[in-house]
């Protein structure tokens, strides 16, 4: 699994991001079941490291479009719908507004 270093959330996302560190991202992907290895890559996209690992697979959420996901052509892209439909940024605007996590 590819996972963005911090210094590249932080050029992608702003200043105020990540919200978790790179090695508390690697450690909580470590522990999905499904999860094999985790790369972390320095680069604003994860082509570079898709064209050295050539995966059989691009797994990425629901709301992205496959014909935009980086990677395609090189590997088959799934997009997946997980239980929850929620983004950083949503959490984030929640603890602003003093909202739960669950509402």
């Amino acid at each position: 699994m590819g996972l963005n270093s911090d210094s590249s959330v932080n050029r992608l996302k702003g200043s105020s991001r990540p919200i978790m560190s790179q090695i508390e991202r690697e450690y909580a992907l470590q522990a999905c079941k499904y999860v094999d290895e985790v790369h972390i890559f320095e680069q604003d996209t994860p082509l570079e490291l898709i064209e050295k690992l050539r995966p059989d697979f691009i797994v990425k959420g629901a709301e992205f479009r496959k014909e935009d996901v980086i990677g395609l052509g090189i590997a088959e892209v799934l997009l997946f719908k997980g239980p929850f439909d929620i983004s950083t940024t949503q959490i984030i605007h929640r603890i602003e507004r003093g909202g739960a996590l669950a509402d």
